[in-house]
């Protein structure tokens, strides 16, 4: 009972803990406290009491010592049967974002080796297979599907200062040794193990992801993204399927800027955690299933980041402002970046002297397909479909910059790339050329944006079966006495099935003087699969061939354009799947942080000032409250069973009879309409909503006699009077009829 007091005195004095975090300190609320059941019992109860008391008698109450009171009430009072296996006993005290489900062998990782590709008779291993070099061009890639596909006012004049070379260059590839530093350990802050099957993610449904309901007008989408191809399998699998369904919509082009009423063919999912879910440095890792088949192009699945002030496929969110990570203040950035380091008013939380943006990692975009190494579109690369393509995209871009399909001349790409074995860089694309239509002055607003892009080869097996993929991101860091004056650039890993893929060193970034860094914004996860006839589809037309529409159950005209095999294999649904995502961070890193407005680089104010923005027609705010049960529900369905109908069975929710129709009503830690989605929040919100406390203003406290006298007195003075004047009126009109209106007259 003592222990329960402690810990009661701990939660009231939760004031104290959000007044901390709000003083930017790098609280970590019970990170690891999920892994109280490693530790033998006698040892965590009596470590428990010990620094429980000494914070009651110091009067000290920390998170940490929250998180101890919350191992003690656990070992104490709910200590779970030794039938549960291992993997149920970590449901008991975790962070917030931490799905119940995760097995305790994940609960911790360290960084990866970096393994660079060998090397013969000084060059890269995976360049010795390239003889000639000849200019090629691929349809499909010279647009990427994060970009606004709009032609430039003007044709750009800014061309390679060399020749190309006739093999690419040392300079851009050079291969650096494996890290130095100290083994470091990190500590899961999020993870969705998808177990819980008919699981849905409509806006208003799950607090961790949305799906889209809306139409993508990027790219030359084919799809449109629908809520309802995301769900979970009974398999404890998340499912994106891609079908071939029609959808007829009516609304505004946000890239031809007008109104249209169209008929999309194929239907798609994306997933965001996009305001929900966003994390600044750490590992993110995922075990997935590529869609389709290896040797047929067409599908666009993807797994990714991107900065939060921009949401995808909401186009005015990224004007000016994808893919940019320069935080100094340059002549371009002065006039193409919309929030500039140049600027130096500050407006909605933005700090002055900082530029802002969104840059986007690509842990992958998978293209199919059966064109081989060092054939057709792909003669001069050593790698050619099926391939992922790893990513880190950032604006500005270089001038002068590589031509595509030539390897770069020295100083015209970056330096500090490694590769992996079976990877190649992506010379195919570079980057692109980003011009908006409300632009008054193209010459100054106009703005490169550079892919820095590696392609790895896949192979059959990563179609329909499991493999894991993993990025590794470190956030730069000013010279301070903590790092003994020394600048850290940071750097993004990226692995497969734990094997070294591609890293990218901010050293690179930073000597080519543009400006740009690696990404220090707080960024949030996509999950989706495109169809665009940019990625995958044939480079060119077949004869009599229109390709202007597609369609596979139309005619000749609507089914040419597609890449052979497609449209039997998209007849069959085919599935996206994926078993985990995961995100770790070093808990005594302070630039590592979990929430989508952070300290160092806010969004809240912004988005709420520009919200239109980020939502579509018919939208009240870009993302729906989570709604808390109130899905229709059945009273013969079987309550043991984890169905919609049954509000996710009687651990999770019960059916409220009492209602007509019946409707869920969720148990706690359950939420969704149907009680099927687990809560989950931040634990420190970085930047709350201002209220008058914020500005100094207390009200008067009142406890005790006094507060009753203060009750009494207040009646006195203000409705007292009000009542008084009510009956004198009521006095004064007894005897008089009320006159008649007008229209009662005239009738």
């Amino acid at each position: 009972m003592v222990e329960l007091l402690i810990y009661l005195s701990v939660v009231a004095d939760n004031n104290l803990y959000r007044e901390a975090a709000r003083q930017n300190r790098n609280f970590k609320y019970c990170n690891n406290m999920s892994q109280a059941y490693r530790i033998p019992y006698h040892r965590r109860r009596r470590f428990a009491l010990t620094q429980s008391k000494s914070a009651l008698i110091s009067k000290k109450t920390t998170t940490t010592t929250a998180c101890l009171l919350c191992y003690l009430l656990l070992i104490e009072l709910i200590q779970p049967p030794s039938s549960l296996n291992n993997k149920h006993k970590f449901l008991f005290c975790q962070a917030s974002w931490i799905d119940p489900d995760t097995p305790s062998h994940a609960f911790t990782v360290s960084p990866l080796k970096v393994v660079p590709a060998p090397k013969e008779n000084g060059k890269s291993k995976h360049h010795d297979s390239q003889d000639t070099q000849e200019k090629t061009s691929s349809r499909q890639q010279q647009q990427h599907h994060h970009r606004r596909n709009r032609d430039p006012t003007q044709t750009p004049t800014f061309y390679p200062t060399f020749e190309p070379t006739q093999f690419p260059s040392t300079s851009p590839t050079t291969v650096t040794g494996a890290p130095t530093t100290p083994k470091r350990m990190y500590d899961l802050v999020f993870s969705d193990e998808f177990n819980t099957p008919h699981r849905t993610f409509h806006d208003g449904s799950d607090p961790r992801w949305t799906a889209l309901d809306k139409n993508d007008y990027t790219n030359d989408a084919q799809h449109y993204y629908s809520p309802d191809n995301a769900y979970t399998d009974t398999n404890g699998h998340l499912i994106i399927k891609s079908e071939a369904a029609d959808t007829t919509i009516v609304g505004f082009n946000d890239v031809q800027y007008k109104n249209e009423r169209i008929t999309k063919h194929f239907k798609s999912a994306m997933l965001q955690s996009w305001n929900k879910f966003c994390f600044t440095g750490g590992i993110m890792e995922a075990e997935m299933a590529l869609p389709g088949r290896h040797d047929v192009g067409g599908l666009w699945p993807a797994f990714w980041l991107l900065g939060n002030l921009a949401r995808h496929t909401y186009v005015g969110s990224s004007e000016h402002v994808w893919p940019w990570s320069s935080t100094v203040c340059t002549d371009k950035s002065r006039t193409a970046q919309l929030v500039s380091a140049c600027d130096r008013v500050e407006h909605y939380g933005l700090h002055t002297g900082v530029g802002r943006g969104a840059p986007e990692i690509d842990v992958f975009e998978v293209q199919a397909g059966s064109i081989k190494a060092n054939t057709g579109n792909f003669l001069k690369m050593p790698v050619g479909q099926p391939f992922m393509s790893s990513s880190y995209q950032v604006a500005p871009g270089r001038i002068p910059r590589p031509g595509e399909g030539w390897w770069p001349a020295p100083g015209q790409w970056y330096d500090n790339l490694t590769a992996g074995m079976n990877t190649s860089m992506n010379i195919i694309f570079y980057g692109t050329y980003n011009h908006f239509r409300d632009d008054t002055n193209p010459a100054e607003q106009d703005y490169w944006s550079d892919a820095i892009s590696y392609n790895r080869q896949l192979n059959e097996s990563h179609f329909g079966k499991f493999h894991k993929y993993r990025v590794e991101w470190e956030v730069p860091e000013e010279a301070s006495k903590k790092n003994n004056y020394t600048k850290n650039y940071g750097y993004i890993r990226w692995f497969l099935d734990d094997e070294f893929v591609l890293e990218v060193k901010g050293e690179g970034l930073n000597a080519s003087g543009t400006g740009a860094e690696i990404s220090s914004e707080p960024m949030y996860m996509l999950l989706n699969t495109a169809i665009s006839s940019q990625w995958g589809f044939p480079q060119r037309c077949p004869s009599n061939c229109p390709c202007k529409t597609y369609n596979c159950r139309g005619g000749y005209g609507e089914t040419c354009g597609f890449s052979e095999g497609f449209c039997d294999m998209i007849n069959e649904p085919v599935e996206y799947k994926v078993n985990y995502v995961r995100v770790y961070q070093d808990k005594n890193d302070p630039k590592q942080k979990v929430g989508c407005s952070t300290p160092e680089r806010p969004t809240r104010k912004f988005i709420e000032a520009h919200k239109k923005k980020y939502m579509q027609k018919g939208d009240v705010q870009p993302l729906k409250p989570i709604h808390k049960g109130g899905g229709e529900c059945s009273v013969a369905a079987p309550m043991n069973a984890t169905l919609p109908e049954s509000c996710g069975g009687v651990t999770r929710g019960k059916c409220d009879v009492s209602r007509n129709p019946p409707t869920c009503s969720c148990l706690k830690n359950w939420t969704g309409p149907h009680c099927l989605n687990q809560v989950a929040y931040d634990d420190i919100i970085w930047d709350p909503v201002e209220t008058l406390a914020d500005l100094g203003f207390r009200g008067p406290e009142l406890k005790g006699p006094m507060g009753v006298m203060a009750v009494f007195i207040l009646f006195a003075v203000i409705v007292a009077p009000i009542l008084l004047n009510a009956k004198k009126k009521r006095r004064r009109m007894k005897g008089y009829s009320k006159v008649p209106d007008y229209e009662s007259l005239v009738r």
